[in-house]
């Protein structure tokens, strides 16, 4: 931006100047050089403009991806991974004790990218009674990875991403999980909604909270693979 508006200023300058410099040739001469600096001022004005209004939306976009949510009571920041963000959050403790039981840590601080559909304690609270205590015990590691890893797609996939897709599937987008499972993606209204190979449905209740390593949508019920 800087740039365009030095620009502007410099043409400017030769515009007003280049007038005197030449006031010892012909008239004829002198309104004609007036005239073509006239027209590259305007040229050079309309691509300064461009540039100014293109680098103006790319920060646009930029701010938009960069926004801090709040999720359970904490901003979740998009500087961090997945997991320095959901340990602080106040709805999803028993996820996080869960991702923790699983050795999932690590992969969820790696690189990724990573799409994670993140249930909240309230939607673990919805499984039978004692179903969260068993799966955090040691020796069923394997059952509760394989779940967890079935909230979890490999890619950044925006809620607008996921929209196209369901736009594009005529209602419907079909998603491979980590786990390798399927999951179902469609709309409800203004709702985002999936359904898991049980047949039974979730709602993203918070979309689009950006991570260093992807994204997490918020939802309300925890999804099962068969």
């Amino acid at each position: 931006m800087h740039w365009a508006l030095a620009l502007i200023k410099t043409l400017f300058y030769f515009s007003e100047i280049r007038p005197l410099t030449v006031s010892v040739i012909s008239p004829v001469n002198q309104k004609q050089d007036i005239r073509k600096m006239k027209k590259i001022l305007i040229l050079s004005i309309a691509l300064a403009a461009s540039a100014i209004s293109t680098q103006t939306f790319a920060q646009g976009k930029m701010d938009t991806k960069m926004q801090t949510t709040m999720v359970g009571g904490a901003a979740m920041y998009p500087t961090k991974d997945i997991i320095d963000n959901a340990v602080n959050s106040k709805d999803h403790t028993t996820l996080v004790a869960a991702v923790k039981a699983a050795g999932l840590v690590e992969t969820l601080k790696g690189a990724g990218p990573f799409t994670v559909f993140a249930p909240t304690n309230a939607a673990f609270d919805k499984l039978p009674a004692g179903t969260v205590a068993t799966l955090l015990k040691p020796e069923n590691k394997a059952t509760l990875t394989k779940i967890l890893t079935y909230h979890v797609i490999a890619g950044r996939y925006s809620s607008a991403d996921i929209a196209a897709k369901i736009k594009a599937g005529k209602g419907n987008a079909e998603f491979k999980t980590v786990s390798g499972g399927t999951l179902w993606a469609m709309m409800n209204g203004k709702d985002l909604v999936l359904k898991d190979e049980t047949g039974a449905t979730s709602t993203v209740t918070i979309a689009d909270v950006n991570q260093k390593n992807g994204v997490i949508h918020v939802i309300n019920s925890v999804v099962m693979s068969k």
